[in-house]
């Protein structure tokens, strides 16, 4: 009864966070999950709630999503997927998982302290921050960060970051539930624990959403900032512990 009471109080505040800023449930979730269940747990109960969680803010900020933002950052990412499969098995991250943390905390201090207006961007930095978040996502299980930080860069409105974020994040949550169904990790304790926490997700990602609703553009840039380099600083914390 603890376990389910814990795990519904991490995917609320998880949700939360994600409803706020279109992202960083699962890298909340999983260092505090893997402290009392097992990691082949964890995994796929956090992509269940993953896609839950794209799914309502998918249909909250539909009006803002386009194609054409988000196909160039799912086409990068094939690319990025199976060479995160291949760096997975032969190479030693936890060194290049510390290097990437280094560098998003530099680029939040650099952001915060110049304030980088919107540029423009050529149309393959889109592909290249795809590779990178399919890349980096299968590797260490924290993709996000290449995505994020393309988005903050292009000048579009809150709204159109967090919505090509969220639609990016969708069709990735969809391809590895089914791979995750299909190896047989979903098993009937991750489908417990996903039904005993699904309504305290959707909850936190409501709140989130709601105070999301209150915050202005540069508001909302500040707040990306600010769990960017949270991510960075976990990124970090975990390759020391491993």
């Amino acid at each position: 009864m603890i376990t389910f009471a814990l795990i519904s109080l991490i995917f609320l505040i998880a949700g939360f966070i994600q409803g706020l800023s279109g992202f960083g449930s699962a890298l909340l979730a999983m260092p505090l999950l893997t402290i009392f269940i097992d990691v082949k747990v964890a995994v796929p109960l956090c992509i269940l709630n993953s896609l839950l969680i794209t799914s309502y803010l998918s249909f909250k900020l539909k009006d803002y999503m386009e194609m054409k933002k988000i196909l160039p950052l799912i086409i990068g990412s094939l690319p990025g997927i199976y060479l995160g499969i291949v760096f997975l098995k032969s190479m030693e991250s936890n060194l290049i998982k510390m290097l990437l943390g280094i560098m998003i905390i530099l680029y939040c201090i650099y952001s915060f302290s110049s304030h980088p207006g919107p540029r423009k961007l050529h149309r393959a930095w889109a592909y290249i921050a795809g590779f990178g978040s399919g890349f980096i996502g299968t590797a260490f299980s924290a993709g996000g960060p290449p995505s994020i930080i393309y988005t903050t860069l292009t000048g579009w409105s809150k709204d159109h970051i967090k919505a090509t974020l969220t639609g990016f994040y969708l069709v990735g949550n969809i391809i590895i539930v089914i791979a995750h169904a299909a190896s047989g990790l979903t098993n009937t304790l991750v489908l417990k624990y996903f039904l005993a926490s699904a309504l305290f997700v959707i909850s936190g990602v409501y709140l989130g959403s709601r105070v999301y609703d209150r915050t202005d553009t540069e508001g909302y840039m500040k707040i990306i900032l600010v769990i960017l380099m949270l991510l960075g600083i976990m990124m970090i914390g975990s390759a020391i512990d491993n």
